[in-house]
């Protein structure tokens, strides 16, 4: 197994030059299948965990629950690995450096922090407060005193609070305050995704899910993008798997679907590969 200092220099190394993809486990099982088909770091889901509780995306996993998941990810493989933590669990700045710094504490690589409130609609945080969350984040980060990529998240567009202009302006004031990465997910088109890494000096995560799949990782990297990530999109497309196929048996009788699985040997394989990734 990797030592935590290597695996946090080699995701902060990650974050300098290219475009890379840093797939989202949901438990140990996938986190291993993703190591050993050729994964170099790996992000935690907040609702491809959340789906495994039986609960649903937003607000619905606590700190404790988020952390001691997401150090189950880093004990499973050898890869570099940052969280998914929503919007810190917190809402003031002081309390969402505390989750930074336990992060740290469990070995994450890095985490990202979102500006959405978790309650009714999911609004976004007012400007000002938003920036004082992320410049302590950011604070607690350079305080672990290693490399950690602290990744501020701009999700107004995608959840409908505000536009890209205003999301622009965040993630250029999320960058004065400190943050290592930015990210605006599911932007209008790609014509905007490239106007959004533009307005930024420090490199910028895209979400390649919804109508960014249809993209290529060379599509990405001619807008500029350094980091490509799927969110819960593949844990979505099992669950879309076990929807179709349990369907099929329950109202038709019909176990054909079940030809298309993987084989056991073939899993067991790369769950004993993927946790011997280093």
């Amino acid at each position: 197994m990797t030592a935590l200092s290597v695996r946090h220099q080699r995701f902060q190394t990650l974050h300098k030059r290219g475009c890379f993809v840093i797939p989202n486990p949901w438990d140990a099982g996938s986190a291993r299948v993703m190591a050993a088909l050729g994964a170099q770091a790996l992000a935690t889901t907040s609702a491809g965990f959340a789906f495994t509780l039986g609960r649903p995306d937003m607000g619905s996993i606590t700190r404790d629950e988020a952390l001691a998941h997401a150090e189950t990810i880093v004990a499973a493989t050898g890869l570099p690995v940052s969280g998914d933590f929503e919007n810190g669990f917190a809402d003031t700045p002081d309390d969402v450096a505390e989750t930074i710094r336990l992060a740290g504490e469990i070995g994450l690589s890095g985490c990202s922090i979102e500006d959405t409130m978790m309650s009714e609609g999911n609004p976004a945080y007012p400007l000002d407060i938003a920036v004082e969350r992320v410049r302590a984040a950011a604070a607690a980060a350079r305080a672990l005193g290693r490399p950690f990529v602290f990744c501020a998240r701009a999700d107004g567009v995608m959840n409908g609070a505000y536009d890209v202009e205003e999301a622009i302006r965040r993630i250029q004031a999320f960058e004065k305050a400190g943050a290592d990465l930015l990210y605006v997910p599911l932007p209008p088109n790609i014509e905007a995704l490239a106007k959004i890494v533009k307005s930024v000096s420090k490199p910028v995560n895209a979400l390649a899910a919804g109508r960014f799949a249809k993209y290529s990782r060379a599509d990405f990297e001619a807008a500029g993008v350094r980091r490509i990530s799927v969110g819960s999109a593949l844990a979505r497309a099992t669950h879309k798997i076990l929807i179709d196929a349990t369907t099929a048996m329950l109202d038709e009788g019909d176990f054909t679907p079940l030809q298309k699985a993987a084989s056991g040997k073939a899993v067991d394989f790369m769950l004993q590969a993927g946790g011997d990734v280093g």
